[in-house]
């Protein structure tokens, strides 16, 4: 069965590399050296963020459980990291805009740096504290790094076009090669050299110091809006009232909180899914295969973007054939008879779950760059960081009840509950379309009623 794997890395590497290398001049944008320059150091330090990440995810249920917890109790180590991102995220990124974003890049490092080492200790209550602080860094991660971002490339002036640019290129090396990599290189640490799975939380901390380091020395200090009369709360009004008010804001929140709510869950369910009876799977490599999954669809994406299709319009078909892929471990329980035997190799129905897992993967790696791409169109600079924070606090809230509930329900019941969510974020997606259409002809008439002369 291990040929199954191979088989399964080895067609997605093969399309992949398809994909990029036989990208014509429809997929490609001529840019300047100084826009090279600034995407390289970009894509370097958010490759270094990402692998420090990406190095803890193979092992971090499989450590929780090595120190004799169960299913009930590592959901609540879950619930606090996801907590703590809902309860702390929006403080953070409203600081981000207010005391820079740079400041809060390096928090994210200090604060994972500590968390990393807190897998060290069996304690729980010492793992808590650690899922705290990892809560509060996934919070700057997905929000810091973009906004600031977006405020140097136009403070730069860049042109705004080339933002996708830095997006696809970021998500395809960031979110899939180092991914890839870091899944391999987790499974050499822990398993190949026999140093147990708390190494890759080791490693992740020594990649997190490097890229704090460049941060340091080569990136400048950008804000939201820093202007001493807008306290805390101000700014929390601010971005409160702009989601409230502009339609297109509150539909792009409600989308990214159903599609990540849904992501994140996935990340809980997929180790249960593939051995519901204990069998024996490679981590590191069916991570690895995912995360290759993931820049097949960074691939695609980036193709998409170059050749200026209505993101708008094809993230409603992404969006269904995710729901359609969560949905597969629903049918695979009732048309694939389970197996009864504890231990041994994948089953048939968790190699059907496998394949529709890859193809998730590739919508979240399409997912990523497009919803990057519609937060720069629609959201403000002056509160960014905050806005983007708000929409967290929605899908933390609902993995936290999920997890709160993971010995309640069936895992098939947990899977139905993410199709369904993602099928709601295609319709979604299909009424943000419609309002940003009307929203852009409505501009036009106004345009064109301003330049008309005034008839005598």
């Amino acid at each position: 069965m291990e040929m199954f794997y191979y088989l399964v890395f080895g067609a997605l590497a093969a399309v992949v590399a398809a994909l990029e290398l036989g990208k014509s001049g429809k997929d490609r944008v001529s840019t300047s050296p100084a826009f090279n320059s600034f995407k390289n150091n970009y894509i370097l330090v958010y490759s270094l963020m990402m692998s420090g990440d990406w190095l803890q995810g193979p092992y971090v249920y499989f450590l929780y459980r090595q120190y004799g917890f169960d299913k009930g109790d590592i959901g609540r180590l879950f619930i606090a990291g996801f907590g703590s991102s809902m309860l702390f995220g929006t403080i953070v990124g409203s600081l981000a805009d207010k005391q820079g974003r740079k400041r809060a890049c390096i928090t994210y490092c200090i604060c994972y740096i500590l968390s990393c080492f807190t897998k060290h200790s069996p304690q729980y209550r010492i793992l808590m504290i650690g899922r705290v602080l990892g809560g509060i860094a996934t919070s700057l991660l997905f929000s810091a790094f973009e906004s600031w971002l977006v405020a140097e490339h136009n403070k730069k002036g860049f042109d705004p076009q080339w933002l996708s640019i830095t997006f696809s290129k970021a998500i395809f090396l960031g979110n899939g090669l180092v991914a890839i990599i870091a899944g391999l290189f987790a499974n050499f640490l822990a398993d190949n050299m026999g140093f147990g799975p708390v190494a890759p939380f080791d490693a992740a901390a020594c990649f997190l110091a490097i890229g704090m380091a460049i941060i340091l020395s080569s990136w400048g200090e950008n804000y939201g809006d820093s202007s001493d009369s807008k306290d805390l709360m101000t700014q929390f009004k601010v971005a409160a009232k702009a989601i409230a008010s502009d339609e297109k804001i509150a539909l792009l929140g409600a989308i990214q909180s159903l599609f990540e709510g849904s992501m994140y869950t996935f990340v809980f369910l997929w180790t249960p899914a593939l051995s519901p009876n204990d069998e024996e799977i490679p981590h590191g490599f069916i991570f690895a295969t995912f995360m290759l999954a993931s820049m097949l669809g960074s691939s695609i994406a980036s193709r998409l973007l170059a050749r200026k299709l209505k993101v708008e319009g094809y993230m409603q078909i992404v969006f269904s054939v995710s729901a359609f892929t969560l949905f597969l471990p629903v049918v695979t329980n009732f048309l694939v008879p389970p197996s009864s035997e504890k231990g041994g190799n994948i089953s048939l129905g968790g190699c059907l779950q496998l394949l529709g897992f890859c193809t998730f993967e590739s919508c979240v790696g399409i997912f990523w760059p497009s919803i990057m791409k519609m937060r720069s169109q629609y959201i403000p600079e002056e509160a960014r960081s905050t806005i983007m924070n708000f929409f967290r606090i929605p899908l933390n809230l609902f993995v936290c009840v999920v997890l709160y509930n993971v010995n309640a329900f069936p895992i098939t019941v947990m899977f139905g509950m993410c199709s369904i969510f993602l099928f709601m974020a295609a319709i979604l997606q299909r009424r943000l379309m419609v309002v940003s259409d009307l929203h852009k002809s409505t501009k036009a008439v106004e345009m064109t009623t301003e330049d008309e002369p005034l008839n005598p």
